[in-house]
């Protein structure tokens, strides 16, 4: 059976390529991401991680436009952020988690946030993590995007998001089965 999994989430070589190409142009083009790095040791990264790319490819169909925005210093791992300027299009009408989904008796969405991400092999942005991004450009200036939501928000039936507004970034709140047509959320990747 995992191995069947494993197969499932298997690049072609075309996938691959493509998915490089547009990688590396997206890292040329937004030098100001990832200052001090070189793309030669993220690809080299990236070919050594394979397991990873079909991740990053589902992160880049559902429209989040990963980039690399760091490195983790201790693992020496690439960190890439969903960096399209909208919330990704593709993840949006989603509740928080599965507890939301299941609390709600009618118009229920697709899924949830949490189990999506889960599916896709991502992370939640932290709000630590989505305020970062918002230093590397204007997000989610007419969107917004969920961000993980501390356990004690989460008890009492909200989850967080962020967005950009009259210039400045806010975190506002929401009940955790709420759901958008102008909300998604953006995920991190560890490579």
């Amino acid at each position: 059976m995992n191995s069947m999994k494993s197969n499932k989430k298997a690049l072609s070589q075309k996938q691959r390529e493509d998915l490089l190409r547009a990688l590396k142009d997206r890292f040329e083009k937004n030098l100001n991401r990832h200052t001090g790095l070189d793309w030669t040791n993220v690809q080299a990264r990236l070919e050594a991680k394979a397991e990873k790319l079909w991740s990053l490819q589902e992160m880049e169909r559902t429209g989040g436009e990963p980039d690399v925005v760091g490195l983790d210093k201790k693992s020496g791992e690439y960190v890439f952020f969903d960096c399209s300027a909208q919330s990704p299009k593709d993840r949006t009408s989603l509740c928080y988690d599965r507890e939301a989904w299941e609390s709600r008796k009618e118009h229920k969405p697709k899924s949830s946030v949490m189990d999506l991400a889960a599916a896709m092999g991502i992370e939640l942005l932290t709000e630590a993590e989505y305020l970062a991004l918002q230093k590397l450009g204007e997000f989610d200036t007419k969107s917004s995007s969920w961000v993980k939501t501390p356990a004690e928000i989460r008890k009492l039936g909200g989850a967080i998001y962020g967005d950009r507004r009259y210039g400045r970034v806010f975190v506002g709140h929401n009940g955790a089965e709420s759901y958008y047509s102008g909300r998604a959320f953006r995920g991190s990747l560890k490579v």
